[in-house]
Formats: structure tokens, sequence, C-alpha cells
């Protein structure tokens, strides 16, 4: 069995502050719900929530240290007699420690004497939105799936009128102590598979789970300009507690379609609008559209070339959560005529004429 504390990877003379911030750097990273599918990562896991169960109370801490990793378990000259008394004139129960070791289970369907409250899961889920509703901003009813307590049994998994009883194989324990020689290994209790409590009269409407699989409906306020790929929280909406701990949350992934008119970027819109080569040689004023709908006019300089933007500050995308926008950018797009009249062509000719287009050239004959 590895050392507790390079469970953890901290000093053994560690503060409780640091055995806490390390466990929730490495339970954030290797939680089954950030690893799914990943045994290695689920073991991982159960060995560092064990380590610290048993390094976070100050007496198991303490009885660890003076007989676990140093001259502890199977090591020469390891008492296991005097291991015992000394935690029982603690006031301390080894089987306890002997537990988080060894992976007891905690929770169940109806809990068990001792064990601690635990947090319920994350739930996952995704909504499409229009481009123009993730600008303005909606309020949805979003369906999710998810385990809520059985309401004829209330959790318990047993039948009305019963209640789960503790379990007489470990005495509520959730573990059972196996001799090894001169010490005792702990395992979870085949009888309650670890939960200490055995229900007798399973509730016939959850079959004694104390769960039922529902579809839950939730309000969910989208704030304007939201971007694709974002992801909010609702607070306590994910999975149940165990044993009286708080819900989980529900994290939901926002998906936004595309437009037929703008680009984004970040908080900025791309609008691509045609002009005549008139108007990109001469200027123009023009109209586009902004993303409210309206009209504005836009000065389009003198021999602008195509892809050249021009900025319309604060006729972009509105900021989530503040009264700012982002810009609009109107980018040209010259727009050559595929065919030409007699008279646009002779009046081309002329342009040409007086123009000298060939000296544009005349530098990459130099430089060949």
């Amino acid at each position: 069995m590895r050392d507790l504390y390079e469970v953890l990877g901290v000093p053994r003379n560690a503060s409780a502050d640091d055995i806490k911030k390390a466990y929730r750097k490495l339970a954030q990273k290797l939680h089954p719900d950030k690893n799914p599918g990943d045994e290695k990562a689920e073991e991982q896991f159960k060995e560092v929530s064990a380590a610290y169960n048993t390094l976070s109370d100050v007496e198991k801490r303490k009885a660890y240290d003076q007989f676990g990793a140093s001259g502890g378990v199977g090591s020469a000259g390891f008492d296991p007699r005097g291991f015992r008394e000394h935690a029982q004139a603690s006031g301390f129960d080894i089987s306890d420690l002997l537990g988080d070791l060894f992976g007891r289970a905690r929770g169940g369907r109806g809990g068990r004497a001792g064990a601690r409250p635990s947090r319920g899961p994350d739930l996952e889920t995704a909504v499409n939105l229009s481009f123009d509703d993730a600008l303005t901003g909606v309020q949805l009813k979003i369906p999710v799936e998810r385990d809520v307590n059985c309401p004829t049994c209330h959790g318990s998994g047993a039948a009305p009128g019963t209640s789960p009883t503790v379990c007489p194989e470990c005495d509520g324990r959730g573990v059972r102590s196996r001799n090894q020689g001169f010490f005792a290994l702990s395992e979870p209790c085949p009888r309650c598979a670890g939960s200490g409590v055995v229900v007798e009269h399973p509730c016939l409407e959850c079959h004694g789970r104390g769960k039922q699989r529902r579809t839950v409906k939730y309000v969910v306020r989208i704030p304007a300009g939201i971007q694709d790929g974002k992801q909010l929280r609702l607070p306590g909406k994910g999975g149940d507690g165990v044993d009286g701990g708080p819900s989980g949350d529900l994290l939901v992934t926002v998906r936004v379609g595309a437009s037929p008119l703008f680009e984004r970027r970040g908080d900025d819109l791309v609008l691509t609008v045609p002009i005549s080569f008139a108007e990109a040689a001469m200027g123009a004023e023009i109209e586009v559209p902004t993303p409210d709908r309206s009209r504005v006019k836009v000065k389009v300089p003198g021999g602008s070339g195509p892809g050249k933007l021009l900025r319309l500050r604060g006729r972009g995308a509105p900021v989530p959560n503040s009264d700012k926008k982002g810009d609009l950018l109107v980018r040209l797009d010259l727009v050559v005529p595929q065919k030409l009249s007699r008279a646009q062509k002779e009046a081309l000719e002329k342009f040409a004429a007086l123009d000298g287009a060939h000296d544009l050239r005349s530098d990459l004959f130099a430089k060949a």
C-alpha cells in the first residue's frame, strides 16, 4: 500500500490546509466525470479520496503517523495488539481507518451511521440557439434527464411503512475485516455492498433503488451576446447529493447557429458589402444593415481597395451581462462586372487611355 502522503503529493509535516488543497487539485483532475471510461483515473480518484479521508481527520492521521507508514502494517516489529490497545484508549475506532484505507463505500440508499454527506454529480446538457437569439438573449425551458429521489420511499429504497436496517454482517460499518496473520485487512461488506444498510422489503415503485429516472425542465436565461461554445452553470440543478449532501450543478453548453450576413469575431461582427468600381474609386455613401435590423449610412473613402474594413463603433454584438457592445466591421468587396454595354466599354477605354495602367507593373520587370 502506498504512503498516503505520497498519494496526495504532500510532505508528512503538511498542514491541514495544504492537504485539503492537494486533495482538491487531484480530485478535480481525476474525477470520473472528467475521465469517462478511464478505469485507471477512477482507481486513482478512489485512492486519493481514501488518503484524504484519513489525513483530514486529526485522530486518524495521528494513528496513521504512529502505526501506518513508519514501522506500520506488516513491518518487522509491529505489534497489532499494541496498535489496537492504543487506538481504543484514544477513543478511536481502528476499523474507520482501515475502511478509509481500503476504499470503504460511502452513502447507499438510506445512508448509514457515521457516513459523511457527499456532493451530487454535475450534469451536462446543450441548447441550440439561432444567431439572432444569441444576440438578443432569450429565456428557455430545457429538459434534463436525471435521477431524482423516489417519491414513494423518499430515496430510502424501502417499501412504505418499512425502513432500511443496519446490516447484520458488518454492523453498519460498510466493511468487514479479514485476519491476515499479524494484522487485519478491511474490505467492502458483500452483504450491503459497503452501504452499511440492507433493504429487506424493497420499494415497488423504484425496485429498491431509491431513485427514479425523470425528465425535469429548468428555466435558463441566456444573456444577450453569448458566444458559441460558452457554458452556463446552474448551481444545485445537478444530481442529488448522498446522505444529505448538496446537489451538483447543471452545466449548459450553448451552440449558436451561423448568420447569412454577419461573421462573429468575439464581440465584433463583420459584414461583407459589395461596391462598384466607381464607388471604390470616387468614394460614396452607402447604406448597410445592422444586427438590430436597422440601416445605417457608411462613407466609403475614394480609392478604397477590396477587403478594406470600415469600423462602426458600438454597432456589434452585445457584451454579455453589461451595457457595452462590440463594433460592426464593414468589409468592402469590389464587384467586377461580367458584361459591359457598348457605352460602358467606350467609357472604360477612354478611362484606360488616361489611366496609364501599364505603369502599375513597371516595377515587376525592373526587379526581375
